[in-house]
Formats: structure tokens, C-alpha cells, sequence
């Protein structure tokens, strides 16, 4: 689509008010953020949440957006009529007006892997674009630049918000280690039920090969696949350190160099020899 397109696509979108909320959504004192950057866990944890609160009536793909929606896929009318107290996904950078998050982070090592195939399937670049002519794309927020990079995005929240008891943060690998330990966080954190059977049952309902299951019956009905490519899954290994047998050792340099004062923040370890670059 030519930029004219895109901006003739928004303007339509705008008088019609079928505009995202995304930065301009209404925010009510009593919402709940789930936050991350693109491509660390936010799916697979607003399931745990889903089923944390309803394990009578599992979630799947085609009912996750009327349980927790995403802000770019909502308007704001519509946002403004779900039942509260709410509990919406969000990719934003810092924003003051959220005072409850659930913050996820994952090793961006592995975040470049998982993002690059995710635009693969979103046929934002083609087949022939190698993860090494990816990188710097990645690593400036091209594709997505109103979300800024992994480092500032993480940053944007530690920094602001970390420590604090309106928030939690998660890492992506502690919850692939030990899902039943961290979803009892999630759980005490919302104030839900944290049982060890019902936490046990919303871990099993949530889990990687039920997801995957449910994508390949449902991904021609969900916002996030619909439009996508099919021979790409969305649910990919949900697994950590894949980077570790992909990445060149070159990429690996750059991105520590670049971000590693903050990885090691996070408690990701650095492995190459680069002197870390700070900011």
C-alpha cells in the first residue's frame, strides 16, 4: 500500500470512528496493563490471565480479544464499554496514566528470532531478507517505531515504574521454568484465587500445544493471524535460549553492545567479549 493509501486508509478510519485507541484510549484508575514489548509473552500470558479468572469457560483465540483486548485492534468507544475493573494488552513505551502493569521482558536475543519470523508471516519483508539484514532494522524499531526499541521500551518501565507495588515484573524465562510459580505471582498480583489446583488447571489451559492447537482450528478467525500468513505459525517453540544456535556470534556482539547494560539489569547474561556501550 502507497503512503497516500495508508493516509487516505487513517483519515476514513478517523471520520468513521473506527480509529485504534492505542495511544489515545481512555484510561480508567482501576485498569490493569499487560505490557511488553512485541513479541516476549504477552499472548501466552493474557491466556494464563483468561483462564485465571475463568477456568469454567477457557479461553481461545476467538474470544481473547472480548476478554482482554488489545488496544490497537479496539477503538476507544468500544474499550470504554467493556465491563470494569478492565484488563487490556499494551505494546506502549512508559505512560504515566497506567498505574496497575504486568510487565513482561524476554531475552532479546531471542525477541529479534521470534520478531523476525513474526514480520516474515505478516509478509512485512520477504523470504529472502536473512536474519542479518534484519538486525539493524530491528534494532532502530523500523517496523515499528512508535514502540521504539527493546531497550528503551524496557527501560521506559523499569525505570519508572520497577519496584513499585502496582507492578510486577516478569520474565518470559522464569515462566517457561516454573509457569505454576509465576502465574501464582499473576494471580496474587490480581487479586484472584491462587489455589494450586486452579493454578494448576489455568497453566494446563494455557499451555504451548493447547495454543497451538487452537491457532491452527481458529487462525482464519483471529485478528492477529486472520490476515497472515498460514504457513507461518503464531505459536512458535515457546522455548528460551534459541538464540544461542542461531545467531551469529556477530549479532550477538551487537546487540550486547548495544543493550547489554540493561539485559544485565533484567539478569540476562552477556557472552560475548564486546565492551558493553552504555547510555
Amino acid at each position: 500500500m502507497s503512503n497516500l493509501k495508508k493516509q487516505l486508509a487513517a483519515y476514513a478510519r478517523v471520520v468513521t470512528k473506527r480509529q485504534p485507541a492505542a495511544r489515545g484510549l481512555t484510561v480508567y484508575p482501576d485498569d490493569t496493563f499487560l505490557v511488553s514489548f512485541p513479541r516476549s509473552g504477552n499472548t501466552w500470558t493474557r491466556f494464563l490471565v483468561c483462564n485465571l479468572m475463568n477456568l469454567d469457560d477457557p479461553v481461545d483465540f476467538a474470544q481473547l480479544e472480548s476478554r482482554i483486548p488489545e488496544i490497537y485492534d479496539v477503538t476507544d468507544r468500544n474499550l470504554r464499554a467493556f465491563p470494569r475493573p478492565r484488563i487490556i494488552k499494551s505494546h506502549e513505551c512508559f505512560d504515566p496514566r497506567y498505574k496497575k502493569i504486568i510487565y513482561i521482558v524476554r531475552d532479546p536475543r531471542d525477541v529479534l528470532i521470534s520478531y523476525y519470523e513474526f514480520q516474515l508471516k505478516r509478509r512485512v519483508i520477504s523470504d529472502d531478507c536473512s536474519l542479518e539484514e534484519f538486525l539493524p532494522r530491528f534494532m532502530e524499531s523500523e517496523i515499528e517505531p512508535k514502540t521504539g526499541s527493546w531497550r528503551d521500551h524496557v527501560v521506559s518501565w523499569t525505570a519508572t515504574r520497577g519496584g513499585q507495588k502496582n507492578f510486577l515484573l516478569l520474565r518470559y524465562e522464569d515462566m517457561l521454568a516454573n509457569t505454576q510459580k509465576e502465574s501464582t505471582k499473576i494471580a496474587s498480583f490480581l487479586g484472584l484465587d491462587s489455589n494450586p489446583e486452579r493454578i494448576a488447571r489455568a497453566v494446563a489451559l494455557s499451555s504451548a500445544n493447547r495454543m497451538r492447537k487452537l491457532e491452527k482450528e481458529q487462525s482464519r478467525q483471529w485478528k492477529g493471524t486472520r490476515k497472515t500468513r498460514q504457513d507461518k505459525p503464531f505459536v512458535r517453540k515457546a522455548a528460551a535460549g534459541g538464540w544461542k544456535s542461531t545467531l551469529p556470534e556477530r549479532c550477538v556482539g551487537q546487540i550486547e553492545s548495544a543493550w547489554g547494560d540493561v539485559m544485565s539489569s533484567v539478569g540476562y547474561e552477556l557472552v560475548t567479549a564486546n565492551e558493553v556501550v552504555t547510555r
